[in-house]
């Protein structure tokens, strides 16, 4: 058998799924034991056969690894039943194309930064596509004369392909990775996430975990396939470099993620399901969502989360902290900042809730480190100085355009939390927010640690942090003459600070001693209210104090 989930899900999965787990594992169980008698005596049915057949007998005996993956799929489709879908297919609008609001959505498009690197891959592909097939088929032959001018322009053009299609497979591939250990996990909220990338309209469909492990497999296929292309291409000159090889890479390097796209629209993935059984399950989704609130406000009350949330105030108009060049405010995560730059960059990412840290950390240095290596690797096979020292040029500026990868999302941060922006670069807050991280990355970085350092970040919302002592010391104090009347006081008395002790009326033992100001008058209505409204206290007499004095 194989079990629903790993750790602390599993426990969870139990509290909410109940009855509906049990019944699955007994039936499950069932189905094993109806199948296991016909393998149960072998040697009736298979005399005279080799000594293999009675061990192949023993393994199908066990299970076959598709039965073990069906089995393993509808365990998966039992948890993700329980998790809400994002939208519902009733609310849902056919909508007409219109050409004015496309028009916008491209605009809107492209002023993504993200967009804008994303169209500029396009466009290079496409450019050295372009040459390479004009090379093949003999096109600019009557250009290009000599075989061996032509040789080196297919050369260079391969190479520039080869380049491109390995960074965006570096690029991908920690996310790729990512998703598949989120498979492996299938927590309700890896289930979500999953579901708003490989899902139509986000919502729940039939054997969705098997579905989305074929895809997420293809692509990973798709990136190691063209790895495999990108060593052929670096290690092995084109006169020696072996053809099969190439031919195997190629198909699977274009093949992986052409059917995993089809597969995404063939397969329920792709499909719309409107039944009465989304009704019954998104009823069963409720009832388990609020048990699982019931289960959660429980364990806030428990350890006192959820009193302290609510008395948090939302700041409405957070303000960065310091500016770029503040690095003095602190010292500490200036260094970090600075010698540490990318594991700061992927903390501090997944502390604001923009995704995994380590998804960050990998990608950043791949931006910034990728390129580089890469463009130095495809210049070796290429005889022409001066096209080696432009691919060697072109991946330092990719190097330093990788920076560009903060900036985005710095972009990000300031619109979630409706932080100031700046407007130096030809009065857009976009462009001003990457020349920061192009000109001073380290300092941008510090500046965005410093603000997620000042605030309390609850639910993609930043809250007032609550001191100890200076939060509740801003509500209620004393007033100055007051405080320097009464130390004076206290100070030039001859009885001195013991008298003044005795002095002071004592509280009773049922009342409770507050250190914070603001809760001083709190403490005197609760001593009042247990000593009674007709009791007025009376300081000591004269005489009193004059005997305790002597």
């Amino acid at each position: 058998m194989v079990s629903v989930d790993n750790g602390d899900s599993k426990e969870e999965i139990e509290e909410s799924n109940g009855s509906k787990l049990q019944e699955f594992v007994s039936i499950d169980i069932s189905t094993s034991r109806k199948t296991s008698p016909i393998n149960e005596n072998p040697q009736g049915n298979f005399q005279g056969t080799s000594s293999s057949v009675p061990n192949r007998i023993k393994f199908f005996k066990f299970g076959s690894a598709s039965a073990k993956f069906k089995r393993l799929a509808t365990a998966k489709d039992q948890i993700s039943q329980l998790v809400p879908s994002s939208g519902s297919l009733k609310e849902r609008l056919v909508k007409k194309l219109n050409w004015d609001s496309l028009k916008k959505l491209c605009v809107k498009w492209i002023r993504d930064p993200s967009n804008i690197a994303l169209f500029a891959w396009i466009l290079c592909v496409a450019v050295s596509g372009a040459i390479l097939f004009l090379v093949m088929t003999g096109m600019l032959n009557n250009v290009l004369r000599k075989k061996s001018t032509r040789n080196a322009w297919f050369e260079v053009n391969n190479q520039i392909l080869n380049a491109l299609f390995t960074l965006m497979c570096l690029y991908q591939h920690p996310k790729r990775i990512f998703h598949l250990v989120l498979l492996c996990r299938w927590n309700p909220e890896d289930i979500s996430r999953l579901r708003k990338l490989y899902c139509k309209n986000g919502t729940y469909k039939p054997h969705e975990w098997a579905h989305m492990m074929v895809v997420v497999i293809l692509l990973n296929v798709n990136c190691f396939a063209q790895y495999a292309l990108c060593g052929l291409n670096w290690g092995y000159k084109r006169s020696v470099r072996p053809p099969v090889g190439v031919g195997i890479c190629i198909a699977f390097a274009i093949g992986a993620p052409a059917v995993a796209g089809l597969y995404t629209i063939i397969s329920p993935l792709g499909k719309d399901y409107d039944s009465d059984m989304d009704e019954e399950a998104q009823i069963q989704i409720s009832e388990a969502q609020k048990k699982e609130q019931l289960r959660v406000r429980s364990f806030e009350t428990r350890y006192s989360f959820a009193l302290k949330d609510r008395q948090r105030v939302v700041e409405s108009r957070p303000q960065w902290s310091g500016g770029i060049l503040d690095l003095w405010d602190d010292i500490s995560q200036a260094y970090l900042s600075l010698f540490c730059t990318f594991c700061v960059f992927g903390w501090n990412m997944e502390r604001l809730g923009f995704g995994n840290m380590y998804v960050h950390i990998a990608t950043f240095m791949l931006f910034c480190m990728a390129p580089f290596w890469i463009f130095i690797l495809a210049a070796v096979n290429i005889e022409d100085d001066t096209v080696r020292q432009a691919l060697v040029g072109t991946g330092i500026i990719l190097c330093f355009f990788g920076l560009l990868y903060g900036g985005f999302w710095r972009i990000q941060m300031r619109k979630r939390f409706n932080l100031p922006a700046y407007n130096f670069c030809f009065g857009k807050p976009a462009a001003s927010d990457c020349t920061l991280w192009l000109c001073c990355c380290w300092c941008s970085l510090a500046q965005e640690v410093r603000t997620g350092n000042t605030y309390d970040i609850i639910e993609d919302k930043f809250f007032r942090k609550e001191n100890d002592t200076s939060g509740d010391k801003l509500l209620i104090s004393p007033l100055p003459r007051e405080d320097v009347a009464s130390n004076k006081s206290a100070s030039d008395s001859p009885l001195g600070s013991n008298s003044a002790s005795m002095i002071k009326p004592s509280s009773p033992p049922s009342s409770k001693r507050y250190d914070s100001p603001s809760m001083r008058l709190s403490a005197v209505k609760e001593e009042n209210s247990e000593r009674g409204e007709d009791e007025i206290m009376k300081p000591p007499t004269p005489p009193l104090i004059h005997r305790e004095y002597h």
